[in-house]
């Protein structure tokens, strides 16, 4: 009597859809730790800028409204001197970019691993901020003073031949007067012309 043959173990090669979908999230989790720990890393070399530049921030006039000087919070950390201006870290994630917005675009105005560079450049920018300020308000309050005298005399020159118009504007009113006068009686004529044969048939009946 023959024995019969051992079945030889079957491989499966099922694709399980829990499998994949467990790989991908462990996949998007190591990313997801790896984009946080790049975030938390340009944070920490902008507050470290902020720290630096602290002397500048207390140095700021309180009477001067535009200057920021503080790390902002979000998905892209920068360091904000003002509303156009502000500090950001390289793609290398090492590189200070220290940027302007005007009207022609993005200007960089400094970019260097050098902390106490980019530093300096923001001291810069802030004192010739500060200065552009204070002569815009010197310049235009003097500017003011010095314009009010030249002022009056256009203003005297533009009442001299107002006054010398009055007597043709008075003729004007008088001939527009006139002539919505006359248009009146000529359609009130018009009227009564139309009428006639019924008045004339009411008095003799």
């Amino acid at each position: 009597m023959s024995e019969a043959p051992e079945s030889a173990p079957v491989e499966t090669n099922v694709r399980r859809l829990a499998d994949a979908v467990r790989e991908v999230k462990n996949a998007l989790a190591d990313r997801d730790d790896v984009v946080v720990e790049l975030r938390e890393a340009e944070r920490t070399r902008l507050e470290l800028l902020a720290q630096e530049l602290e002397g500048v921030a207390a140095d700021a006039p309180a009477e001067h409204p535009g200057f920021d000087l503080a790390v902002s919070s979000g998905a892209q950390p920068r360091y904000w001197v003002d509303a156009v201006a502000h500090v950001a870290m390289g793609r290398d994630r090492r590189t200070y970019r220290f940027v302007r917005d005007t009207r022609l675009g993005r200007v960089v105005l400094a970019e260097s691993t050098d902390m106490k560079a980019v530093a300096d450049a923001v001291t810069r920018y802030v004192a010739e901020r500060i200065v552009e300020r204070q002569q815009a308000l010197e310049t235009g309050s003097t500017g003011f003073i010095e314009a009010r005298p030249a002022a009056a005399e256009p203003a005297q020159a533009a009442a001299r031949p107002a006054a010398a118009r009055r007597p043709g504007d008075a003729l004007s009113s008088l001939a527009f007067m006139v002539l919505g006068v006359l248009v009146g009686i000529a359609v009130t004529l018009a009227v009564l012309r139309d009428r006639v044969p019924e008045l004339t048939n009411l008095f003799q009946g």
